[in-house]
Formats: C-alpha cells, structure tokens, sequence
C-alpha cells in the first residue's frame, strides 16, 4: 500500500477524498493537513470526513512520510506545499485553481525539478477527455467556425472564469495556432461590434450549488456543434484526483497532467 497525505482535508475536495480512501484498498492516510488558523485542527479527518474515526488528526505539517501529497487549497497555500513537498521528495497532485502564472512556473522551476508533480484545474477524467477533443474538433473544423464556452458554478466558487473555462480554451489555441492573449474575451458589453474571427468567448455563471458545468460552442453557417460536460458529484475530482495520485507514485520528476495518465 502506498502512503497519500491530503492537504485542504476539512474542505469540500478534502473531505471527499478523504471518505474514498477506504475503497481504493490501495492507500494508507499518512497524514491531513489544513491551515494554522483552521476550526478543525487537531479533529480526525476520518469524523470530519463523516466515515467515522481513522485515527489521523488533522494537522499544519506533513507527516507520516507521504509517497504523494493531494493539493484541494488555495494558490498561495498551495504553492507553500509544493515546496515543502519538493523539500520532503514527495509527489504532489495539484487540483487548486486560480494559481497566476508565475505561481505556475514557481511550481514548475522549484518543484517539479525534483519531485513528479501532476497539475490539472479539473481532475474529472470525462472532463480531461473533452480537452483532448476539444483540440481534435478544433483542428478538423478550422478558423470557419467561431467558438464559444460557457461555464456554470456554485455561487461560493472565488475565480472566475474556471481554470477549466482556460483549459477548454488553451486546447483550442492549441490546435489552431492562435495566441490566448489575443484570442480570450471575458463576456461582452456596450457596442462591441461584429465577432471578429479568431476569438473565444469565455462566459461565466455562478449561482446555487452547480458542482461545475462546461460547454465548449463551435458555431458555423447553419449549424452548431456544441460539447458538454457536467460533474453532478464531486466524487468524479475525487476518484480522478486518486487515480492521478496513483499513476504519480514511482514516476520520475517532472511535470505532468492528466493527459499523460490517459495516454498510458
């Protein structure tokens, strides 16, 4: 069995991995970590998770010596724990979102240069196919059609447009050689005159408890095609956050994405 540390484990991700463990029958709870100031500190993740005790409490510092540390925070947290992983020789699997680029790059030049480290803004395996098709339908449908994506939050969601939204969009630009910088438009307002070609829209809502939907829009003369994915549980990030956690145990440092665990 190999040793898995979860840092967020009093959050919403947290807590989900944290009850799902049991059922891999592949890993031990090495240790749970939160935030100093955090109300659970010191309570079992197991309790706090609501699949009674585990005997593992809550803490601020690694412990336990992980094989792989699981990332549901925040990005400066996060970044935090990237290094204290590099420092540890443990693998991480980051999940949180909104990490600016220079977080990104902070990630890879200090961490990824010792320790595998897997990053992906959406861990859903059906939403990490879509980005691969997203790119496959980019390229066969050309500059011809105008695309679009929308996504749809739960109101307590702090960034915005989801890094998933960016992700869709990236493999867009991918297939057609377009620049993001110049390509991306956050909505639109006022007179903005006619849609120019080599943009993508990107449009988000925030309302409810939306667990997080997307869909990617391609829009030609007289017809539409549009890809859809919607997560109505959590437990798809958390099975797709542990399947990524087990595919990084024994892998040489560097950085991957989930891409290179669907193409094993």
């Amino acid at each position: 069995m190999a040793k898995i540390a979860v840092s967020g484990a009093a959050g919403r991700m947290g807590r989900r991995i944290v009850a799902l463990l049991s059922e891999e029958g592949y890993w031990t709870l090495a240790c749970a970590l939160e935030r100093p100031d955090h109300p659970q500190l010191g309570k079992d993740a197991g309790v706090v998770a609501g699949v009674g005790e585990l005997g593992v409490s809550i803490e601020e510092v690694i412990s336990g010596q992980p094989d792989v540390l699981l990332d549901f925070t925040a990005p400066d947290a996060c970044v935090r724990r990237a290094e204290e992983c590099a420092r540890l020789g443990t693998a991480m699997v980051v999940g949180t979102t909104g990490l600016s680029e220079e977080q990104s790059r902070r990630i890879e030049r200090e961490v990824a240069s010792r320790v595998p480290v897997l990053v992906a803004p959406n861990m859903s395996i059906g939403m990490n196919l879509l980005f691969m098709l997203a790119g496959e339908a980019a390229a066969a449908l050309g500059e011809d059609y105008d695309v679009e994506i929308v996504e749809s939050h739960h109101r307590r969601k702090k960034d915005a447009p989801s890094g998933t939204a960016l992700k869709l969009a990236q493999s867009v630009c991918d297939a057609l050689s377009w620049d993001p910088q110049q390509a991306l438009v956050y909505g639109r307002s006022g007179t903005a005159g006619e849609r120019p070609r080599r943009q993508i829209g990107i449009h988000a809502l925030r309302g409810g408890d939306v667990v997080g939907d997307h869909t990617l829009v391609f829009a030609g003369e007289g017809e539409r095609i549009e890809l859809t994915h919607r997560a109505s549980s959590r437990d798809v990030f958390a099975r797709g956050a542990l399947r990524a956690a087990r595919f990084l145990v024994g892998q040489p440092a560097g950085r991957y994405d989930m891409k290179d665990l669907l193409s094993r």
